[in-house]
């Protein structure tokens, strides 16, 4: 019995301290593992494709016919933000004078109703410039990091086609007797999560840029479509998204209430997105609760920032399917998905039964 208990205690340790590894080790290779995580992931999206046209053209053919798609479509979303944005450094001349205007009015206001003297806000303006400088620099950093970014994505997604079979060979003998019928409910959750993904983030900018055109917000169609694609961060993105058309709102109207109707807009589409238009477009695809997606949305922000938190989602999911095929850690499914307990429980009869055969 005492055994028992000393070697469950050992495997335990022997968990943590592998997960500790790992978990240091994906901090210490960020800027290499991120944009090798990424196209994977597109990787498994285009496969279907690349299979299709192999028929026709030869497997080289036609994995850099695929890419070259895959780039024309990047072209034509970069030029889109390329032109608004474009619009939007036309416009800041006007809105500079506006901001300077506000910010006159907001300082009148807070040295007489709330007492505090023009030094005490030139102070905590300060430490605001301070701060935002930090931040600033850090986003130079991002923007060279996203041209290397940029750059390698192709390259791996190109070897990550052309090697698959070589993949499928080295997990085939990592367990010869599993049939890796895990593998294609990955390639099942990935597809499905980032096609589905795409059309949310669609929709959820069309329809943020209607409620912002409706309250006649300068460079809605630009706000309303960049909230869109930072709903891929879950919970936090939503937030991210209102904040820059609710302060152009601010500076910009005449009224208040134009800000709380960016607001409003932003919570209802928040609405729409989380009830109705991401369960039925992705369905039950990856069935996390939230107390998990919150937790991975914490974890991967630590280890890999906002990368990070766009991955922790699917990556919950990835873990979810793997955990079902282990016996020993098949109890944490029912932590991490958002069915009933019943149904979360796989026949494990079953699942022993299609590896032997």
């Amino acid at each position: 019995m005492l055994s028992s208990s000393t070697s469950r205690l050992d495997r335990i340790y022997k968990s943590l301290v592998t997960l500790a590894l790992i978990i240091a080790a994906l901090i210490l290779t960020k800027n290499i593992m991120v944009p090798i995580v990424f196209a994977g992931l597109f990787a498994i999206v285009l496969l279907p494709l690349t299979k299709r046209l192999e028929k026709k053209t030869g497997k080289i053919f036609a994995i850099i016919i695929v890419l070259l798609i895959s780039l024309l479509v990047v072209a034509v979303v970069s030029w889109f933000i390329i032109s608004q944005l474009s619009s939007l450094v036309a416009s800041l001349p006007g809105i500079e004078q506006k901001f300077y205007q506000l910010i006159n009015e907001t300082s009148d206001t807070l040295n007489q109703q709330l007492k505090i003297s023009t030094e005490e806000q030139v102070q905590l303006v300060k430490e605001g410039l301070r701060n935002l400088s930090s931040y600033a620099s850090d986003l130079l950093l991002s923007t060279s990091y996203l041209i290397y970014f940029f750059i390698q994505i192709p390259i791996y997604i190109f070897l990550f086609l052309y090697y698959r079979d070589r993949f499928m060979s080295f997990l085939s003998q990592l367990r010869p007797s599993s049939n890796l019928k895990w593998k294609d409910e990955i390639q099942q959750v990935v597809r499905g999560y980032i096609s589905g993904l795409t059309i949310v983030v669609l929709i959820a900018g069309v329809l943020n840029s209607l409620g912002l055109l409706l309250l006649g917000i300068d460079h809605a169609i630009f706000f309303g479509f960049l909230s869109g694609l930072l709903t891929m961060i879950p919970y936090v993105g939503i937030t991210m998204g209102a904040a820059l058309p609710t302060l152009l709102a601010l500076v910009t109207k005449d009224s208040a209430w134009y800000a709380v109707g960016v607001i409003g807009v932003h919570g209802f589409v928040q609405f729409l997105e989380g009830n109705f238009i991401t369960p039925k477009v992705t369905g039950s695809r990856i069935s996390i609760n939230a107390l998990a997606a919150v937790i991975a949305l914490l974890l991967g922000g630590k280890i890999w920032g906002i990368a990070g938190m766009i991955l922790a989602v699917p990556a919950m999911g990835i873990l979810k399917i793997i955990l079902n095929y282990s016996q020993s850690l098949q109890p944490l499914v029912v932590l991490l998905g958002d069915e009933a307990p019943d149904e979360e429980k796989p026949n494990l009869a079953q699942t022993q039964k299609d590896e032997k055969s």
